[in-house]
């Protein structure tokens, strides 16, 4: 079975580093909802139509371990990998590894959900095919995401290349 997971590979920038010139503990979760955004377009979720809709994604949980500290251009990604959790949930399982060494920088475990227009959970009819195709990629079928990886150096550009 094969995992889908999604690579998202950046850089420090130097304004995200605090008095100590290590990454700011706020700046790591931009990373990984910059990570989770990449992850829902590579699955077909277009975030900002759904909000447009009604439709907001919203994050209820986040447990995040820090292992080590990103410096001012070290260069890193962010992989992650989703699971529905239950009937109105979904987890992000996402880490951080510097690229130089391949080291765990951060392990993350984000939960989330979708609410309509009414502040109620529901899941979007394409977001419930979505991940009704992980689920059938999950069974053996193959994988919409898996191996890729996103590149986005400055995070002005994405370019999309198989790993």
């Amino acid at each position: 079975m094969a995992e889908k997971t999604l690579d998202l590979e950046l850089k420090v920038r130097d304004y995200e580093c605090d008095m100590d010139h290590v990454v700011n503990n706020a700046v790591y979760l931009n990373y990984l909802e910059h990570a989770r955004h990449e992850f829902l377009v590579q699955i077909g979720i277009n975030f900002g139509e759904l909000s447009r809709r009604g439709t907001s994604l919203v994050v209820t949980r986040i447990e995040a371990d820090f292992r080590a500290s990103l410096t001012s251009g070290d260069l890193f990604f962010v992989r992650t990998a989703l699971k529905r959790q239950g009937r109105i949930r979904l987890q992000f399982h996402q880490s951080i590894y510097r690229q130089a060494d391949q080291r765990l920088m951060l392990s993350a475990l984000v939960t989330g959900t979708a609410l309509n227009a009414r502040g109620r959970p529901e899941f979007p009819i394409e977001l419930e095919h979505s991940l009704a195709l992980l689920d059938s990629m999950d069974r053996g079928a193959g994988s919409i995401v898996d191996g890729a990886r996103v590149t986005a150096p400055d995070c002005n550009r994405i370019a999309i290349d198989s790993a």
